[in-house]
């Protein structure tokens, strides 16, 4: 007998949508049948009925901070895989600006005694590489990182960036393991000239957030991280991308060959400087949203394929972190339960399509991180890691019923055409309804 069928589902793929009974069995998906050939539904021990339901790959959110060891006062992996799991995500990596930052195996196997035994959902880790550049690659890399990030520009953790040479030295090393460096891409020095001047100006508007931060940063910092790993041959992921210019960057690297990824996130896709004049430090991220114009290009690049990853860069804070004028907020926001629901509402809106969210979302990711084909893969022979939603709800996003330590977001009273009903890790139903079921389930994820 199967462990689990999901009966009469709407299954969405990169290829397209197909109605079929999903089978589950020993954790993988063992059969996905077309009703229509076979008129029974296969015995499981537990089944779900999907009437009028969609089904797609869990998603994998490549793009988390949770915070743990040593923020938990801001998320640990408790609060922030719950929401990962209430928010239809199944997989998650963690980057490694936390404290001690996750710069040697030592760090790296203390995040790990953290989640272990407490994640509801798969996870992994990144690895940073901050001002010692190549020696810690290979001790880290051996250890099990999925791969590294480095930060060009000050931001959450203060994690000093490496100088040119050294960055060079180690994107040569990551490419000799076989492994991915992803920026963050800001060019410090240029964030320090602009934040002088804007602050000299005596502002503290919202706006002066951005303006300390503008594209030209990201665009310059999106350019050299290019070419340097087109010079070491190391893959290369350009994380959060807001701005057309840093788009156009990727897009033309990819057209030229090079393994370069985008990702994007939500907040880039939905919002505007227009939002952070309305809600003023609640707002603050890094990078900064940008005026309207920017979403559009990043559409556009998601359309086209030069930008392929969408993730949520959840970096929650304390509540009362967000307070006071926006030189003092704490920059960033939860967003790992929000990520899906919103992205599903722009398919159902018109914006993209469904099949986008489930490439997005799930096969690009997976193949980005050395997780394919077990992860973000609804085929036979795949983990059984699946993500149910009801695509007829109206609704609106509601922070206070958010499962994130701190329960706030920008998208708070946003309409939503999208709910998450069943989240399935492991072959197991993990979520119903808003509800955690059973204990965590999570496992610790290294590259294949």
């Amino acid at each position: 007998m199967l462990d689990l069928c999901l009966q009469n589902a709407t299954v969405i793929t990169p290829a397209g949508l197909r109605a079929a009974h999903v089978l589950v069995e020993g954790g993988k998906i063992a059969d996905i049948v077309d009703p229509a050939a076979d008129g029974s539904v296969p015995a499981g021990r537990d089944r779900l009925d999907c009437t009028g339901l969609h089904v797609l790959a869990g998603a994998i959110d490549s793009h988390v901070h949770f915070r743990e060891p040593g923020l938990s006062y801001k998320e640990d992996w408790d609060t922030g895989s719950r929401a990962a799991l209430c928010g239809g995500v199944t997989t998650v990596v963690d980057m490694p600006n936390v404290q001690p930052p996750t710069r040697n195996p030592e760090a790296l196997q203390m995040k790990l005694a953290c989640a272990r035994g407490r994640s509801f959902v798969h996870f992994g880790s990144y690895g940073v590489i901050a001002d010692d550049g190549p020696e810690a690659v290979l001790p880290l890399a051996r250890a099990g990182v999925i791969g590294f990030k480095v930060f060009l520009g000050e931001t959450v953790g203060g994690i000093p960036s490496p100088d040119d040479g050294a960055l060079l030295a180690a994107m040569r090393v990551v490419a000799g393991c076989g492994l991915r460096v992803g920026v963050h891409a800001e060019n410090n020095p240029l964030l320090q000239w602009f934040g002088a001047e804007v602050r000299r100006s005596g502002r503290r508007d919202p706006l002066a957030h951005g303006d300390a931060r503008p594209v030209i940063a990201e665009s310059e910092a999106t350019s050299r991280a290019i070419l340097l790993a087109r010079e070491a041959g190391c893959p290369l992921t350009v994380h959060h991308v807001t701005c057309a210019p840093a788009a156009e960057h990727v897009e033309a690297a990819r057209a030229r060959g090079q393994d370069v990824v985008g990702e994007t996130c939500p907040q880039y896709l939905l919002l505007s400087t227009g939002d952070m004049e309305r809600l003023g430090p609640l707002m603050k991220i890094n990078p900064p949203v940008r005026a309207p114009g920017h979403a559009e290009a990043l559409w556009a690049g998601l359309r086209s394929g030069g930008l392929s990853v969408v993730g949520s860069d959840h970096s929650p804070h304390a509540l009362q972190e967000k307070q006071g004028d926006i030189w003092q907020a704490a920059a960033g926001w939860p967003g790992v339960e929000t990520m899906l629901p919103l992205m599903l509402t722009s398919a159902v809106e018109g914006r993209c399509t469904l099949p986008d969210i489930a490439r997005w979302l799930g096969e690009a990711p997976a193949r980005t991180w050395g997780l394919w084909p077990r992860k973000g893969n609804l085929a036979v022979g795949a983990d059984a890691d699946l993500t149910v939603c009801d695509l007829g709800y109206r609704g609106r996003i509601e922070a206070a019923a958010l499962h994130s330590k701190h329960r706030f977001t920008p998208f708070d009273g946003r309409e939503v055409r999208a709910r998450i009903v069943a989240t399935i890790v492991g072959g197991q139903v993990a979520m119903r309804d808003g509800e955690v079921i059973g204990a965590p389930r999570g496992e610790w994820l290294r590259p294949a």
